[in-house]
């Protein structure tokens, strides 16, 4: 048996693995929740509930998958490059960093430039954070993978370093956690009184930003042709190092944004538990979407809804909410073959 690579996949082959593999994500969940005694049916029905079933629900799922829609277009921009950033969380917690250092009394602004500049430095933290390994992965080769990685546990020590001392909030009775942002540097509520923040606005407007640069422009067309076959790009005449680089900052920015999101839009101070592991959940979230910006956020909002509707259905079925958990991990494990089954099809030697 062998792998023998499709030249043009029909649209069937291109629609039926995935739509099987989101198939097959809920069969294991519906099994796993019998097993834990519940009925599948009303599990599923309690997790669309808690994610949609009032207002309250609607606006904390939009909430909840605000800063997955930034990471995983971050992670949907470096992969179609074929430029493998596993470090969204770093780049999350470098942006959510300079956004604290510049909205806790650095400087004094109106609100609208306050809030500019916290996003744009945000964005070019999150890029620098993914320019280092982008330039060794350039000029030496160095596995990008290893990189990224590793330094989202390099910067977690830092963050927690600058919690523990340079950030540390006086007036926070030995927590770990920086002063609370000025109000000029906070973003205002979409709905008054609930948690939905302009941060969602931000993030639908980063993904059409991200789709019009993908089909749109030159960039996007020469990270495409990088990501198909480097070589064949480089010897057509596509600058192979600086389009990988372009794609690192513009990739490491997004994600950048999504820590400027949190702490500006949702927190207003800096903790060490700020992120979930929003950088690693954007990963799924960008295979989901088969790396397209506009796919990401319906993505990003499946994925909130599970989380947001699986914490509800767990105090109301009694079924542990780590069905949320194991609902994604199946979900990237079949999208990947899911994947690999549109591009190649097997053949008998």
């Amino acid at each position: 048996m062998r792998l023998e690579p499709i030249a043009a996949p029909s649209l069937g082959r291109r629609v039926l693995p995935p739509a099987l593999a989101i198939a097959a994500t809920f069969v294991v969940a519906a099994l796993l929740a019998m097993i834990a005694g519940g009925n599948p049916f009303a599990v599923f029905g309690l997790i669309l509930k808690g994610a949609f079933g009032s207002k309250f629900a609607i606006l904390e799922t939009l909430n909840s998958a605000t800063p997955l829609i930034f990471t995983g277009l971050a992670i949907a921009v470096a992969f179609r490059a074929k430029l493998w950033n596993i470090g969204a969380e770093a780049q999350l917690y470098a942006g959510a960093v300079i956004t604290v250092v510049l909205g806790t009394g650095a400087l004094s602004l109106p609100a609208p430039l306050m809030l500019a500049l916290c996003a744009i430095s945000a964005m070019l933290a999150g890029a620098l954070i993914l320019l280092g390994p982008a330039l060794l992965k350039t000029r030496l080769g160095v596995d990008e993978v290893v990189t990224t990685l590793l330094l989202n546990f390099i910067f977690l020590l830092f963050v927690s370093y600058l919690l523990e001392g340079p950030l540390k909030d006086p007036m926070g009775m030995g927590w770990p956690k920086s002063a609370r942002l000025l109000p000029e540097a906070r973003l205002p509520r979409i709905v008054e009184g609930l948690r939905l923040h302009w941060g969602f606005a931000l993030a639908l407007f980063a993904a059409l930003a991200v789709w019009v640069i993908n089909t749109r422009t030159t960039l996007g067309y020469e990270m495409r042709a990088v990501g198909q076959n480097a070589e064949a790009a480089g010897f057509a005449g596509i600058p192979v190092t600086k389009v990988i680089l372009k794609t690192a900052l513009l990739s490491g920015g997004l994600a950048g944004l999504a820590g400027f999101s949190e702490v500006s839009g949702l927190k207003g101070s800096l903790t060490l538990d700020l992120s979930p592991g929003f950088g690693y959940t954007g990963i799924v979230v960008a295979m989901l979407a088969l790396l397209h910006p506009l796919g990401v956020v319906v993505a990003a909002l499946f994925v909130a809804a599970i989380f947001v509707g699986a914490d509800s259905m767990s105090r109301a079925a009694g079924v542990p909410s780590y069905l949320a958990d194991i609902m994604l991990a199946s979900a990237l494990l079949f999208m990947v073959l899911a994947i690999l089954l549109t591009k190649f099809r097997l053949r008998r030697d």
